[in-house]
């Protein structure tokens, strides 16, 4: 964006709109990575082409991989090496996309080298320890470089094959942890047995094993274990990435806030993300949702209600609920999602601050917020480099008028066009 600052204007009346979704991040980083591990040329369509998938891309070509983007039809063409690294070594370095940062570690036991990640100083300051103490109870040669339990991370693959094995991981700060270690596992000798520890985002975890599935390798789950046999092979394919449900609840929330309705193009009730459980909070909100071949239809009629949420499974909507709920006739409560204050940005705190500053009563716990309806004003909200702030208050704009973002170039890191999609809606 060329401004440091941009007003939302507000609705005129009830939304009527369609609106053409992105391409999934959740799927397109994991279609990225298990790509890479195929044998031969694979063609990902309809993907996501955001400053985080970027990162992921410019990682693998670092490590040897060839990687054609199309950006005008979001086709992302990986030539993968059937499980080996043809970089002896490297430094890489994925900014502030930490699902970059935890994919790759894991992958990178199949190379032959030293590798060493780095980010941005907020990654500097995002854990990784639990998945780097799971690394190590299977023998990979892994350290935080400055021995925080933070990035920069260095892999050491210079010693024997890693053969993988049995451990356990804290899934407690990110589910990322888990599918992270489950997507090289199956090239692993061994494989791996993996107990799962902690309240983890299992809808996630459930993603990547039906992902890794579709790419031709097998895996068992029982209980809080899950095991992936060792010595498979993943097969090259043609995949279309489903539409973002991260990214198509802001324009559901917008419908639920100000009326009318939006048309989800392509979403569907079936998806395997997460994040289409938030289609259910706003249905208990007050909103309708519909299904149909075309997607989903959410209608508002701009009356909410409070609702109670636990949302460690879908932890990135935390945000949007939080910007419509000062909107609702009563208070609503969000919890179970403590491990967000190490997302991009302390989100608990950074929400707190920002509902606040536009005049919503909010109480902040350690594992959430209460948030209660109070006379709103509009001001600029800081958004600390953080996308899914700038884009949830955006929505929170369609109602109050004269609100501002700051930083509203920072939704790059998962949806660029976010500002240009959500001004089509006043066109339908």
């Amino acid at each position: 964006m060329e401004s440091d600052e941009i007003e939302i204007a507000p609705l005129a009346g009830p939304l009527a709109a369609r609106v053409a979704l992105p391409g999934s991040k959740s799927i397109t980083n994991r279609a990225m990575l298990l790509a890479a591990m195929a044998p031969g040329r694979s063609v990902i369509d309809a993907a996501l082409l955001s400053d985080d998938t970027r990162y992921v891309a410019e990682a693998l070509r670092t490590l040897g991989f060839g990687v054609e983007i199309e950006r005008t039809i979001g086709r992302i063409r990986i030539d993968g090496q059937g499980g080996a690294i043809a970089s002896a070594g490297a430094e890489l370095f994925v900014g502030g996309a930490g699902t970059a940062m935890r994919f790759l570690l894991p992958f990178l036991t199949l190379g032959r080298g030293r590798y060493r990640i780095d980010g941005n100083p907020r990654m500097r300051q995002r854990p990784v320890a639990p998945l780097v103490r799971a690394m190590q109870q299977l023998g990979a040669t892994v350290y935080s470089e400055r021995d925080n339990g933070c990035p920069p991370v260095v892999v050491d693959a210079t010693g024997e094959p890693f053969a993988g094995g049995e451990t356990s991981i804290d899934a407690r700060d990110s589910s990322q942890f888990v599918s992270a270690m489950l997507m090289p596992a199956a090239l692993w000798p061994r494989g791996l047995v993996l107990k799962v520890q902690g309240d983890a985002a299992w809808p996630f975890i459930a993603m990547t094993l039906a992902l890794m599935d579709s790419w031709g390798a097998r895996s068992f789950s029982q209980g809080g274990t899950i095991t992936v046999p060792g010595g498979q092979s993943y097969r090259a394919q043609r995949f279309i990435v489903e539409p973002d449900a991260s990214a198509a609840s802001y324009f559901a929330a917008a419908a639920a806030l100000c009326g009318g309705s939006v048309t989800l193009e392509r979403l569907s009730r079936d998806s395997g993300q997460g994040d289409i459980a938030f289609l259910g909070l706003l249905e208990q909100m007050g909103a309708q949702v519909s299904w149909s071949a075309d997607g989903a239809m959410v209608t508002g009629t701009s009356a909410l209600t409070g609702i109670d949420a636990a949302m460690n499974s879908m932890p990135d909507m935390v945000a949007t609920l939080a910007a419509i709920a000062p909107f609702a006739s009563s208070p609503t409560r969000i919890r179970g999602v403590g491990f967000i204050r190490h997302h991009e940005s302390d989100r608990i705190h950074s929400l707190a601050t920002e509902l606040r500053r536009i005049g919503a009563a909010v109480e902040e716990f350690d594992d959430g917020l209460a948030i209660t309806p109070a006379k709103l004003t509009a001001a600029s909200i800081e958004t600390y480099d953080d996308h899914r702030i700038a884009m949830s208050f955006a929505i929170a704009g369609l109602k109050l008028a004269g609100l501002r973002i700051k930083n509203p170039g920072c939704v790059a890191k998962t949806f660029p066009d976010f500002f240009v999609r959500l001004n089509a809606l006043r066109i339908g």
